[in-house]
């Protein structure tokens, strides 16, 4: 029944205030920490429990007064209009209920990587990136690069950015997985449609705490970085590859002209691989339900295809064609995938978890 449940929030609620102002837990500033995190998050949903009860209850007594005389057409339409709120409350907290992502209010590391179809691959790769440093615009979002590296015919091979803003990992987290392009490469002469693949992959930033890495566990080099070409871009060696022997992970970082900025913007970068291999196994032992729920699922699926020609755009995953590829490429309309996906996901969960 929707209202034990919804007791269950009020109570924990509740208990957090007790512990709040105990003691032992005003001396932990750890503890106090996540205790006022966690009443924060569930404060909405026990706000609407204790309006959506007080609806059953006045319902109820209104139903009570249906036989008195004087009362009965008074009670009547306060019936009406209380069993006219209900459903609309029902719903609310059904969203309300949904299990949270911890990880959605975080800043993300985006990872663009060239696949199958060669120089288009990593032309397309620069391409996407555009259109995702668009809809950060859009959001208000900063974005900062990380690592990049070139292709001669342009775009990038691999491009890895820092985006850091409200909720970005849950705005972007669907993003993962292989996105195909398909198009007349402008080296093409017989004007011929050619398909190409790139990879994405989308990374929460992990706080220090999260996540722990031994230092013997690291092999650090450092070289001369190189530019497009092979070409110089200083003459110091600057450039860092840590190489995670366990995993086998490799993390390279040259834009910066210190070794020490490039140590530890990998550093960072390993630590979000890291902890995405962490939930990618965890993925794949809870199995196809908690995929579904998370919401990320296998990075080699294809998840999505731009049709240049038609200029169509579909996702996979859902269904969904749009033939306005150009305007969501260009203006950074990503929202119009986006929102239908996030829609999709939460539907999902709310069947999944009886709501």
């Amino acid at each position: 029944m929707l209202q034990n449940k919804l007791q269950t929030f009020i109570d924990r609620y509740e208990e957090i205030n007790n512990l709040l102002i105990s003691p032992d837990i005003t001396s932990d500033i750890k503890r106090m920490t996540d205790l006022s995190k966690e009443q924060s998050n569930i404060e909405p949903i026990v706000n609407k429990a204790k309006e959506y009860i007080k609806v059953l209850d006045d319902i109820e007594d209104n139903k009570l007064m249906l036989e008195d005389e004087e009362l009965g057409e008074l009670a009547k339409d306060e019936l009406k209009e209380l069993e006219s709120i209900k459903p609309t409350l029902e719903e609310e907290i059904k969203f309300l209920m949904i299990p949270t992502d911890p990880n959605d209010d975080k800043n993300i590391f985006l990872e663009l990587r060239a696949g199958a179809g060669g120089d288009e691959a990593a032309i397309f790769v620069g391409d996407l990136f555009r259109g995702y440093l668009r809809y950060a615009e859009v959001n208000g979002w900063k974005v900062e690069i990380m690592n990049q590296n070139e292709s001669e015919a342009g775009g990038f091979k691999e491009i890895v950015a820092l985006f850091k803003g409200d909720h970005v990992y849950s705005k972007l987290k669907f993003e993962s997985g292989t996105h195909r392009v398909q198009r007349v490469p402008a080296t093409e002469s017989q004007g011929r449609v050619h398909t190409s693949a790139i990879t994405v992959a989308v990374m929460p930033e992990i706080d220090d705490i999260e996540i722990e890495i031994n230092a013997t566990d690291l092999k650090i080099d450092v070289m001369r970085a190189s530019g497009n070409g092979g070409q110089s871009v200083n003459t110091t060696d600057s450039a860092v590859r840590i190489t995670h022997l366990p995993t086998g992970l490799v993390v390279t970082n040259q834009d910066q002209k210190s070794q020490h900025k490039n140590k530890d913007r990998a550093m960072k970068v390993l630590k979000a691989r890291l902890y995405d291999l962490e939930m990618q196994e965890k993925m794949a032992k809870e199995g196809a339900d908690r995929k579904e729920q998370v919401g990320t699922g296998d990075r080699s699926g294809r998840i999505r295809t731009y049709n240049y020609p038609q200029n169509r755009v579909s996702d996979h995953r859902i269904n969904l064609t749009l033939y306005r590829l150009d305007y969501i490429m260009n203006d950074g309309l990503f929202e119009e995938i986006i929102d239908p996906l996030i829609t999709d996901h939460q539907a999902k969960l709310i069947e999944a978890n009886g709501l």
